[in-house]
């Protein structure tokens, strides 16, 4: 009888796409901690409201009322997006030692993991094609389409 030989090929293909599917959803994880750690760990910060009073192209600019005993400032901005627009009244919170926003809320929290979103669409896409294993696939997919879909809904 003879022994039957395994090429380890398909073992180092599997462990190739699995890597590149984690530094996707590590990269969607990194890009997204960066305004998510406000939003999500607000308690302590300096919260508000900005009424938003002009925009340039990256940031918008308005008078910014926050809760309790201090006055309204007008320094403050906050990044100009599709969640951002002139005249509009948003719940924020400022990031510590800097006079950058972040909105807040539910609406807040979905537009922050918005990168998270993606990554775990295109790590679906490596899980499903390289790694085959469609049912994880549709499970990143599903995570990521839903993500991306409440926070159309929520802005």
């Amino acid at each position: 009888m003879s022994k039957k030989r395994t090429s380890a090929l398909p073992y180092a293909r599997g462990a190739a796409m699995a890597l590149v599917a984690l530094v996707l959803v590590v990269a969607g994880v990194w890009a997204s901690w960066g305004s998510a750690q406000h939003v999500l760990l607000a308690k302590g910060r300096e919260h508000g409201t900005l009424t938003v009073t002009g925009c340039s192209t990256d940031v918008c600019t308005g008078r910014f009322d926050p809760e309790g005993p201090a006055g309204p400032r007008t320094d403050m901005t906050i990044g100009h997006s599709v969640a951002v627009e002139k005249g509009g009244r948003y719940a924020v919170v400022v990031k510590p030692g800097t006079t950058e926003l972040v909105r807040t809320g539910w609406s807040g929290g979905l537009h922050a993991w918005l990168p998270l979103g993606g990554a775990l669409l295109l790590a679906a896409l490596v899980i499903g094609g390289g790694m085959r294993l469609p049912r994880l696939a549709w499970a990143s997919a599903s995570v990521g389409g839903a993500l991306l879909v409440g926070t159309f809904l929520a802005l």
